[in-house]
């Protein structure tokens, strides 16, 4: 098939098909494709992911669309290097565009070695280094349907970037293997339709070249799908969510793996009812999580409140989206931590714990699962958009490190041996042992009023200072349970960030850039936001080298000058503190 390119006359560095031009070796890239939502650019971006990692290289995938099905602007970005990378890149190398407005947004993000590829089928472009393909038109012919261009276009990306023949094609085999034969058909003749395309293009077959890396044991995830993974692993059988951008994964990856382990999964009719689903399943027994984001949580407030009251353990997973109100729900902003740390009427103890991995999403899930039993308080997992849903190199979750601590629970033996039972009994650390409902000889009372020892509701003001004391100090002494900071850089640098989540990545990233020009930074990334965790050792951390952001080796592992993990301490996470590592780090709104 005969299929010329419409591009831009001439191309910089071109040379005639008899002096073939050397390809540029590139082993930090970053790719751009942009058109409507419904093009079909976050398929070119899983195409690319999955590619880069048969390749051994590190991966970042971020997405910028809108809270819709199909229509208006959406992009995403692909960054793969030879180096652990856990955020987008200031610049892009190709630009994928499926309309003008794709063309118009991205070209000022191009690099000066920039390319464009765009669809040609509406439009023509007349900026340099360019070239159109009517992907729609070439593909709309012998497939019947213009749906298939995205594959077309990965296509002929692969022939710019050199890629070789055979991975481009098992890409496309693993992708889609399991739509059944007439789709994966379809796909590998979509690829090779974009393939002879760019082939016959002056200026296009293997402009660059992307090198090799050596991460190759990784894996490709996000966090929602490591939070899912870790409540698994954890011991986690009951879930309750109701459908929330950027949440909804979590509950939609539980529904393919909880079932398997004897759990759980329901899909509530809002979050009011999520939340009283997994206080009531909690207090059955099970091990509970729900998951939501910021007008969900202001929903599921009062539930939280009366679950820390009843000392009922809960996790709520809470995916931070721009607000207030409905806001803007694809985009990524650390804006509830404020809420969470004062959340709902009157004082009662919860633990909020920030992962900044999917590492740390996968073991820190196991953490709540844990602290939530061993301190019947609810525990909130603190993630952002930009954490829960873009695609990410990262270290195999190691299962062997996972272990259940359901807490003091009474076996049918323990309960029999007690004089009395008190569900509230007053005790030194502030926890009570609990009984499962149904055990032979338990009979206890469980409201969201104030009560005493027993559970009855108790208005006396006595009763009232006691048990506000009990439960108020599990703030206290819970803190050495919780996860410890990591501190990055060293000690005497005079610049200093704070931040947590999804802002580790970047605001590592550009210690590294100020590390090259000689300006030393330090980074405290905390991970538990409330309560304040106390100074574990007063030794820090002595590291004049650049630091690095690895998915194999946490920055809290790194020794000291001692041979010794390094600690920190982790403030509580104030509102400045996170807009400041927010509004610093990323360079743009990821979105749902």
């Amino acid at each position: 098939m005969t299929t010329p390119a419409a591009r831009t006359t001439p191309i910089a560095e071109a040379t005639g098909p008899t002096e073939p031009r050397a390809p540029m070796e590139l082993s930090d890239l970053s790719v751009m494709i942009g058109g409507q939502g419904g093009d079909g650019t976050l398929t070119v971006s899983d195409l690319l992911g999955r590619y880069f990692r048969k390749q051994g290289l590190y991966v970042y995938t971020s997405r910028n669309v809108l809270s819709r099905i199909r229509g208006g602007h959406a992009d995403a970005s692909v960054r793969a290097s030879h180096d652990p990378v856990a955020a987008v890149k200031s610049q892009v190398d190709v630009l994928v565009a499926f309309d003008n407005e794709a063309v118009e947004m991205g070209r000022a993000e191009l690099e000066n070695h920039g390319f464009i590829i765009y669809d040609s089928t509406t439009f023509h472009s007349d900026l340099p280094n360019s070239a159109g393909f009517p992907f729609a038109t070439l593909v709309g012919g012998p497939l019947g349907q213009p749906i298939f261009k995205n594959t077309a276009a990965y296509g002929a990306l692969s022939v710019l970037l050199g890629f070789d023949v055979e991975s481009t094609r098992s890409v496309i085999q693993e992708r889609f293997k399991r739509r059944g034969g007439e789709a994966l058909e379809k796909n590998l003749k979509a690829l090779e339709i974009g393939r002879h395309a760019a082939l016959e293009a002056a200026g296009v077959p293997n402009r660059f070249s992307v090198v090799s890396g050596d991460a190759h044991d990784q894996i490709l995830t996000t966090g929602n799908q490591a939070v899912a993974l870790g409540f698994v692993v954890g011991g986690g059988r009951f879930f309750a969510g109701y459908p929330i951008t950027p949440a909804t994964e979590i509950m939609e990856y539980l529904q393919r793996y909880l079932p398997a382990f004897d759990g759980v999964v329901r899909q509530a009719e809002d979050e009011l009812a999520a939340i009283n689903m997994v206080i009531g399943a909690s207090y059955a027994g099970a091990r509970v999580m729900t998951s939501t984001s910021g007008p969900g949580l202001s929903l599921m407030t009062e539930g939280i409140g009366h679950a820390a009251t009843a000392e009922i353990p809960i996790v709520v997973a809470d995916c931070q989206r721009v607000g207030p109100s409905t806001g803007q729900p694809t985009r990524n902003e650390q804006s509830d931590l404020s809420h969470l740390a004062n959340l709902g009427h009157g004082e009662y103890p919860r633990f909020i714990i920030a992962p900044s991995t999917p590492v740390d999403c996968f073991e820190l899930t196991v953490d709540a699962l844990n602290l939530a039993e061993r301190w019947r308080v609810p525990v909130i997992l603190l993630l952002d958009q930009a954490l829960c849903q873009n695609t990410s190199t990262s270290a195999r979750f190691d299962l062997s490190k996972a272990h259940l601590d359901r807490g003091k629970r009474l076996t049918p033996e323990a309960v029999a041996a007690l004089q009395q039972y008190k569900v509230y009994e007053l005790t030194e650390d502030g926890v009570s042992a609990v009984a499962p409902p149904g055990t032979p000889g338990v009979w206890s009372e469980v409201t969201g009023n104030e009560h005493d020892e027993w559970g009855h509701v108790s208005v006396n003001p006595a009763n009232r200072v006691r048990m506000m004391k009990k439960r108020m100090e599990k703030m206290v002494k819970a803190r050495n349970d919780l996860p410890p900071s990591r501190l990055f850089g060293p000690p005497d640098a005079k610049i200093g960030f704070i931040g947590f989540g999804g802002t580790s990545g970047p605001i590592v990233e550009a210690m590294q850039l100020l590390h090259a020009r000689g300006v030393p930074t330090r980074y405290l990334q905390a991970r538990t936001c409330t309560p304040s965790r106390p100074t574990s050792s007063n030794r820090s951390c002595n590291r004049s080298t650049s630091p690095t952001w690895s998915s194999t080796t946490t920055p809290d592992s790194s020794p000291d000058s001692s041979g010794r993990p390094c600690p920190g301490t982790t403030p509580s996470c104030g509102r400045s503190s996170s807009t400041m590592a927010t509004r610093s780090a990323l360079r743009r709104s990821s979105p749902k």
